[in-house]
């Protein structure tokens, strides 16, 4: 057994030798009466109902919400977060000590853990996860390992290397792409560590982890079913017999399995929805991490005379904020800039409507009441909201302001190659983080991922620029924290984009205790266990 956990504040990310402690205490659920010696539990059969977004049982190719939830119990990561807790990752399957620079990490694994087949875990099994994930440019999850050099120091020791200050690395490490995987099965189907890799349809018919569950059957469409891991080790054991994982589109149909005993926990409930639930049924609500947001092109070839501040200024003090949260639904909350409420850096105030001020930047803009367009997708409801309801509200706020908007919804598969290729001028959509951390939100910036899609370069705010550069190189956690506060409250200054709100998660369970949300892979299944 390993040393207990212990938590650590932030602060000891600045410590030379930082050090994340190994883990052992256990599953704080309620234990079955039927657990065998092994603490693996015969708790029975879970059924988890959620609207599908899975596209594949590998690790390294996964990069959406269902296949994240499916493979955190199958496969550990380096470092994890515990509960709902997202303020700074615990180890995994290592410690980590990081240098005062903030750009040599060093991992050692936890002795004697082994994967599903009983082989033990080293460093060789590190090296490969992640340079086989650098290998598959074509992967999403890709960019994850950019920028970073990893190599074996000894058996149970790795080292990543970066050449700017990278205090995003533990909780990037986090991310079930990063997943250890067992190199020497992989490598044995048709696994590599560069684009010829084909080990795909193998792990889409077995998981080869160290998690405390294991891949029984995987089905792209309808449904994934896990079992215990009869070869798990860690101090996390398996609290079911079976997990069923179903494909529920339909989030009214989610709700009335749930009332009918068909199913234990439903994912995808809007606030309204858990509201009509009684108190036989456990609710777990609350602001998401993903912000529904407004985009106004700042590229004059897109949007003309109004690819200018101003405009953007005029849309977002003629809002009404606490009318369009209305539309969420209980847990939900105004989006306070471009980094949610949950992280490091977010203003603690929204903007408030004003009118006038609308009214001025609106004069100042050069807008001369044209009909303008505001697309949308429209089939990809966010925590219960619907973005043509949303669309609405918002058209009609803004011809209050004389702003006149025409609505375009259409399916996402259509709109999203105009957000991506930056031709939409005027448009909604939404962002969620790729890792738990306040720098999954810098993309919006200047010259950065979303900040191109809107036509908005380092030239049109280099002090906005300043900021990003600062908030990702920062090695002093106050001057971090600082720097992601200024940059997102100067992004509600000046910044091209209208945050709107943050849609609440809303899960709804029956018997289930541990039901807690996560950014990255939405709830922890290894966490749950039958209720008192």
């Amino acid at each position: 057994m390993s040393a207990p956990r212990v938590r650590r504040t932030a602060a000891l990310f600045l410590a030379g030798s930082l050090a994340l402690t190994a883990c052992s205490g256990g599953n704080t659920g309620a234990q079955s009466e039927s657990d065998d010696d092994t603490g693996q539990s015969t708790g029975g059969t879970l059924v988890i109902d959620t609207a599908f977004s899975l596209e594949t049982g590998d690790p390294g190719r996964n990069y959406v919400p269902t296949g994240s939830t499916v493979l955190h119990p199958l496969y550990e990561t380096l470092l994890t977060f515990e509960g709902d807790d997202e303020s700074e990752p615990v180890p995994g399957l290592a410690t980590m000590e990081v240098n005062d620079d903030a750009t040599e990490f060093t991992f050692t694994l936890e002795e004697d853990r082994v994967f599903s087949d009983g082989s033990a875990i080293d460093a060789d099994d590190v090296v490969f996860s992640f340079e086989r994930l650098q290998g598959m440019e074509s992967s999403k999850a890709n960019h994850l390992v950019v920028g970073i050099e990893i190599e074996k120091v000894d058996d149970m020791t790795v080292r990543i290397t970066t050449e700017e200050p990278y205090l995003q690395l533990p909780a990037i490490v986090t991310n079930p792409a990063l997943s250890i995987l067992n190199s020497e099965a992989v490598e044995e189907n048709g696994g590599t560590t560069d684009d010829s890799d084909e080990a795909e349809e193998f792990l889409n018919g077995t998981s080869v982890g160290s998690g405390p569950y294991q891949l029984e059957t995987f089905d792209l469409t309808s449904q994934v079913v896990l079992v215990p891991n009869d070869e798990y080790n860690g101090d996390q054991p398996a609290q079911f017999e079976r997990v069923v994982i179903r494909n529920v589109s339909e989030a009214a149909t989610q709700l009335t399995n749930l009332r009918g005993g068909d199913s234990h926990l439903a994912l995808d409930l809007s606030g309204d929805q858990v509201a009509e639930l009684g108190e036989d049924f456990d609710i777990t609500a609350g602001p998401g991490a993903q912000t529904i947001f407004l985009l106004v092109n700042q590229d004059e070839g897109v949007f003309g005379d109004l690819a200018n501040p101003s405009f953007a200024e005029a849309v977002r003090y003629a809002l009404d904020y606490d009318s369009i949260l209305e539309l969420a639904g209980d847990g939900a909350a105004q989006a306070t800039g471009v980094i949610p409420p949950m992280f490091l850096g977010a203003p603690e105030e929204g903007v408030e409507q004003d009118l006038d001020r609308a009214a001025e930047a609106l004069e100042e803009s050069g807008y001369d009441g044209e009909t303008l367009t505001l697309r949308f997708p429209n089939d990809q409801p966010i925590g219960g909201v619907d973005f043509t309801t949303l669309a609405e509200r918002i058209q009609s706020q803004l011809a209050e302001a004389e702003i006149n908007v025409d609505l375009a919804p259409a399916p996402f598969a259509s709109e999203i190659d105009p957000y991506v290729e930056g031709t939409a001028d005027f448009a909604m959509w939404y962002w969620g983080p790729d890792f738990a951390d306040s720098s999954s939100f810098l993309p919006f910036g200047p010259d950065e991922t979303v900040g191109t899609r809107s036509g908005w370069t380092a030239d049109d705010a280099p002090d906005i620029a300043d900021l990003v550069t600062e908030a990702r190189t920062a090695t002093d956690l106050d001057e971090r924290e600082q720097a992601f506060t200024d940059y997102a409250t100067a992004m509600q200054e000046e910044g091209p984009f209208v945050p709107l709100l943050v849609p609440a998660r809303s899960f709804a369970s029956s018997g289930v205790d541990g039901v807690t949300y996560n950014s990255n892979w939405t709830i922890d299944i290894a966490e749950l266990s039958p209720a008192d």
